[in-house]
């Protein structure tokens, strides 16, 4: 959230702490000398609203003005308009230390005279912890404090809510950096939410209590019917800010990485649970995710003596950019698209994001990149807005009513996290100034004149119709909104005139959508809009067509008939939309789509989530192509294999044993390939099945390609790389002793040894652990991870290592305490309880009495070369720094903030504070894997864990078994088992060294 933003003045995002993250993620530090630095951090006053007007550098073009200062505000940090221009403003004066006092607020603030100065100012509601977010609905708002979100409604007009009811619960409060945020009208009729990185398990509240299975929200963003109060979730995932374009596209961003994109909606992918897709959010800025700002507000002083005492290593932490204490993203808020009508019109669709810690907000142009965007910087080596007062902090944006753009400044003297300032510094500083001070601007072209801001909730439901192609995407949205809220069918022929007469394409998106929202929409509005000269509109009328596909032949037809859409985006579209066609339209059209676009890893994900049925006919149809597309179609062909392999359908099946003979004899390549991908077992009843189809032909795929290999091994002159690619085919044979005894010797090239443990994961023979164990001796320090993870994915294998740890044939101190973590998070009940003395776990008790014990490393002179040898041995893992190791955890470069001892205490007892974002998951798989690890991303359809040595293992939700949290950090305890206090000393020399 917001909170992103306010901890970066130090030129680099706040982290958590040590044992949030889970593994020495913060570097380690000398005692920090006292230093009385009273004279030099004397408080720095705020200005008065109309001196801070003078202190800041606007683009040319543009002016800026006050809308509401202090008194009448405080904190502003969310805002929302309601139909009649009232602005409803967050103050969360509570950040960033007070949540418990529940000091956050809503004001109401009103233009009575409709001059743009908002002179009349009414708490609304106050008593909330931390509230981050607000929007308009039902006569009302709702109101995000997590973990609830509110409904507050005035029903006797007199300013204050006298109706206060929670509506949801269940929202994360783990980091006041990573709290719901942003709640935005969408072109669905839906208000779309930020969750951020605080996750959530969702629930309705009804009667006061929970109701219905909580929604897990982790990785993922939601949306609330307004009218009934159904909540969703949907692509997302970013942090603090999100906004829809004019074409319905939204973007967002998170800490660093300041402009993303949503790619596609997650709920097009639960349709089919065989797809693995790629992320949904991807960054679209040119110049980098933690792009160069251009800040004109001088450095505050405790920056330039917290640089100097980390510089002169009194302090911990490092000395930024070679000094700089800012000067890039580290923390963007508030990505706001601007749409309205007072800036001069080329400047539609910009995006605007801000940076709080560099008093500076940027813009950046989207230009057309398939079906994604690029954000390209407009200003040269400068910013759109920027002020030279320290206390300047935009944290959010709004398309407001009178077709400008509010900045919401938090006006605050320090905004920092706690935790990142040395207390010699910290003790100068008041953290709560500027609690009652707060500013909201407007931004608009210099040659705006105002208008009087009209009051749409009195208009009658037709006459707001025209208003949804207005310029000004205020009236446009709130309109729509009401529209729908009403559900008043009068609207209708206004509706239908305005498709005919709009004047611009966003109007005749809102006009399509608003039938929708009545269950209006007709076959014969549709037909005009998907022949639009616009390609939004097109791609607009191909979506909402979805529901009428099945009883209009005409409108398959027409929809269809885009495959050939000279827009990516309309035809990415249509790869989902086709999947509510009937069989043999689905199958044709998206044939067609692969052909051009199926080399795209998105357009894949898209056509085969069109395809929970009937992948076979697409496999047919597509194996059909020429050779001049195949290049395009052989990456979707391999994962719909692999879904068929899967799936296990009698549809499916029956189509390959009709395809499959007939493609054996004409393209034996792609019959191979595709052999191959359905990842069949020899001895399974599908592959009998095809061996019987295909006269045995399958079958002896199978086996000419193990004896191929196996011809290859044995080859003296094959070369390294051919003979690692013939160990991956051993595993489509059946498992041969002797043969892995073989590639396991020393004397085998170290790859070939990795490759087959590899391979001896895919078998499901006890053989396997007792040849691995049997072997173990053999193995060097670098195979036996692998070997590790083999062992321990099934519960028989578990049982055969833990006996062999039992009885030394394995020793206990050959097994990292990473290695011990993993092998002990996966056990079974009966498992743990039988072999509980090998891995006691110490209590809280003798890790105090441990971080006790290991001060005296503090004071002990550290070697940085011996220092890096530790490193690279115990944390490089998950942790990197210069260039070694993992970056799973961040830089530890960048996590040079922290005291001593809380070093100390993290790294020894990892445990005592975990972040839900990186606690260790456990997942059992249908097929008896055992899968372990921090959860990396979540898609409805899939969960990527990502472990030590940045393995990372992505599972369908289809393959799971079942799954959950250990409760514990990524990060092992134990340590001090390979760390003494000496090598600690020198772990934390290396550490601390100057990286300028």
């Amino acid at each position: 959230m917001y909170g992103v933003s306010f901890v970066i003045a130090s030129g680099f995002r706040s982290l958590p702490l040590v044992g949030i993250l889970g593994c020495l993620w913060t570097a380690c530090l000398g005692f920090a000398e006292e230093h009385d630095y009273a004279d030099q951090l004397k408080p720095v006053p705020g200005l008065s609203a109309n001196k801070a007007l003078e202190t800041f550098t606007l683009a040319p073009g543009f002016r800026l003005e006050l809308a509401a200062s202090e008194p009448n505000v405080a904190d502003p940090v969310a805002m929302a308009f309601d139909a009649d221009g009232r602005m409803f403003v967050i103050e969360m004066r509570g950040y960033s230390e007070d949540d418990g006092l529940s000091l956050g607020r809503v004001r109401l603030l009103e233009d009575a005279d409709n001059d743009g100065i908002y002179e009349k100012s009414t708490i609304f509601a106050d008593g909330f912890s931390w509230p981050t977010a607000i929007t308009c609905t039902q006569g009302g708002v709702l109101v995000g404090a997590a973990p609830d979100i509110f409904f507050l409604k005035d029903t006797n007009g007199d300013g204050q809510a006298d109706e206060k009811r929670v509506v949801f619960t269940g929202f994360g409060k783990t980091n006041v950096q990573g709290l719901m945020n942003t709640f935005q009208w969408g072109p669905d009729n839906r208000i779309h939410g930020v969750t951020s990185s605080s996750g959530a398990n969702a629930q309705r509240v009804v009667d006061g209590q929970p109701s219905g299975t909580p929604l897990s929200l982790r990785g993922r963003d939601f949306a609330i019917d307004p009218l009934t109060m159904h909540l969703q979730a949907i692509s997302g995932g970013g942090q603090h800010g999100m906004s829809f374009n004019d074409w319905g596209e939204k973007f967002t961003c998170s800490n660093s990485d300041h402009l993303q994109q949503v790619v596609y909606e997650d709920a097009y992918l639960a349709r089919n649970p065989y797809v693995s897709a790629p992320s949904p959010r991807l960054s679209i800025a040119a110049d980098g995710a933690q792009a160069e700002v251009y800040r004109t507000s001088p450095v505050e002083a405790w920056r330039v003596i917290r640089t100097k005492l980390r510089a002169a290593k009194i302090v911990p932490g490092i000395v930024e950019g070679g000094g700089r204490p800012a000067g890039y993203f580290t923390g963007a808020t508030g990505v706001t698209i601007y749409r309205g009508d007072s800036w001069p019109t080329k400047y539609n669709g910009y995006a605007l994001v801000g940076d709080a810690g560099g008093n500076l907000v940027h813009r950046k142009k989207l230009e057309d990149d398939g079906i994604l965007y690029r954000g390209v910087r407009v200003d040269e080596k400068s910013e759109f807005l920027s002020s030279s007062d320290i206390w300047f902090r935009p944290v959010q944006y709004a398309n407001a009513p009178d077709g400008s753009l509010y900045v919401a400044d938090m006006y605050r003297e320090v905004i920092e996290h706690p935790q990142s300032l040395p207390e010699m510094i910290k003790k100068h500083l008041d953290l709560t100034s500027g609690r009652d001070m707060g500013r909201i601007y407007r931004v608009v072209g210099s040659d705006f004149q105002r208008k009087p801001i009209p009051h749409l909730s009195q208009l009658k439901t037709t006459e707001l119709v025209p208003l949804l192609d207005s310029p000004n995407v205020w009236q446009r949205e709130t309109a729509a909104r009401l529209l729908y809220e009403r559900q008043d069918l009068a609207a209708v022929p206004a509706l239908e005139t305005l498709l005919t007469q709009a004047q611009t394409p966003p109007g005749t998106i809102t006009a399509l959508h608003a039938l929708a929202g009545l269950n209006q929409l007709t076959v014969a509005h549709l037909l005009p809009a998907l022949a639009d000269q616009n390609p939004h509109v097109r791609r607009h009328a191909v979506q909402l067509s979805e529901p009428l596909l099945a009883s209009s032949a005409e409108l398959r037809k027409n929809v269809t008939s885009l495959t050939a859409d000279e827009s990516p985006k309309v035809r990415f579209q249509l790869a989902f939309t086709a999947g509510y066609l009937p069989a043999a339209e689905r199958t044709q059209t998206l044939a067609k789509l692969a052909e051009v676009d199926g080399s795209d890893p998105y357009f894949q994900a898209a056509i085969q989530s069109s395809v929970n049925e009937g992948s076979g006919l697409l496999l047919a149809e597509l194996t059909s192509t020429t050779e001049e597309n195949s290049a395009q179609v052989q990456p979707l062909i391999i994962q719909l294999a692999t879904q068929i392999g899967k799936q296990q359908s009698k549809a499916d099946i029956a189509a390959l044993l009709q395809l499959l003979p007939a493609l054996q004899k004409s393209k034996p390549s792609a019959f191979e390939k595709i052999v191959r991908s359905l990842n069949l077992a020899p001895d399974s009843r599908m592959a009998q099945q095809l061996a019987a189809a295909t006269g045995g032909q399958s079958a002896q795929v199978f086996g000419q390609m193990v004896a191929d290999a196996v011809a290859v091994l044995e080859d003296k002159e094959a070369s390294l790389k051919a003979k690692v690619d013939a160990v991956k085919v051993l595993r489509y044979g059946k498992f041969d002793r002797e043969r892995f005894e073989e590639l396991l010797a020393p004397t085998a090239p170290l790859e070939i040894q990795r490759q087959a443990i590899v391979v001896l994961g895919s078998f499901d023979s006890p053989e396997i652990a007792t040849l691995l164990v049997k072997k173990w001796p053999e193995l060097s320090p670098q195979l036996r991870p692998t070997a590790l993870d083999n062992l321990v994915t099934r519960e028989a294998w578990r049982t055969t290592l833990l006996q062999a740890i039992e009885s030394s044939e394995i020793p206990k101190a050959d097994l990292s305490a990473e290695q011990i973590a993993q092998l002990t998070s996966l056990l079974t009940a009966s498992q743990a309880k039988q072999y509980a003395s090998l891995f006691q776990k110490s209590s809280h008790t003798e890790r105090d009495a441990l971080i006790n014990d290991y001060q005296q490393a503090l004071t002990m002179k550290g070697d940085s070369a011996k220092g890096k040898i530790v490193f690279e041995k115990n944390c490089a893992a998950c942790h990197q720094l210069d260039g070694l190791g993992h970056a799973i955890g961040p830089n530890l470069a960048a996590m040079k903030n922290r005291g001593p001892d809380a070093i100390l205490t993290n790294v020894l007892n990892p445990n005592a504070e975990v972040n839900p974002q990186f606690m260790n998951y456990i997942c059992q798989t249908a097929n008896g894997r055992g899968v372990s690890g921090m959860i990396a991303s979540e898609t409805s359809n899939s969960i990527t864990f990502i472990k030590g040595d940045n393995k990372t293992e992505t599972v369908l939700r289809i393959d799971i078994d079942q799954m959950r949290s250990t409760g514990v950090s990524l990060m092992p305890e134990g340590l001090e088992k390979t760390i003494d206090k000496q090598a600690m000393a020198d772990l934390l020399s290396y550490l601390m060294q100057d990286r300028n």
